[in-house]
């Protein structure tokens, strides 16, 4: 079983900027979408959840680059689990470029996630959701859950 969650995508003119390499911020985005892919195929109860009183806040995301997408390039997103604490998920993302059959890394990113219940304007943490933790366990390592 793979050690990440993987999402694909083909890079559209829309997502470049001038100069035509990929402007930053859909790196972003597309951390965005695998998490949201991630709950909606393994964890459809946290989305039931979402509905009602969970919310999930962001609370630090970056990413590195190393090299640049362009227009019609084929892009896995692979999400991994890299901490899991009592209220928190750390997620860390690869960005790798498919072309012929040869993988290049381009980009490397996290996102720190907070869980918290309650009426906007009187949030607390809460208990990450046990099927949230579930289906996370298969892409991270020993150390990285369970704290």
């Amino acid at each position: 079983m793979s050690r990440y969650y993987e999402i694909r995508h083909v890079v559209g003119f829309e997502e470049t900027n001038l100069v035509g390499n990929v402007y930053y911020v859909n790196y972003l985005r597309w951390q965005g979408r695998c998490r949201e892919m991630f709950l909606a195929d393994r964890a459809p109860a946290v989305l039931d959840e979402l509905r009602r009183d969970l919310k999930l806040f962001t609370l630090k995301v970056d990413c590195e680059f190393f090299a640049e997408l362009t227009a019609f390039d084929d892009v896995a997103v692979r999400m991994r689990l890299e901490e899991l604490t009592q209220t928190q998920v750390h997620m860390g993302f690869d960005y790798v470029r498919l072309a012929d059959g040869v993988e290049t890394l381009v980009a490397r990113g996290q996102q720190r996630l907070a869980c918290m219940r309650g009426e906007n304007g009187a949030t607390a943490p809460t208990r990450v959701p046990d099927e949230l933790r579930t289906a996370l366990a298969p892409y991270g390592t020993t150390a990285s859950a369970g704290r």
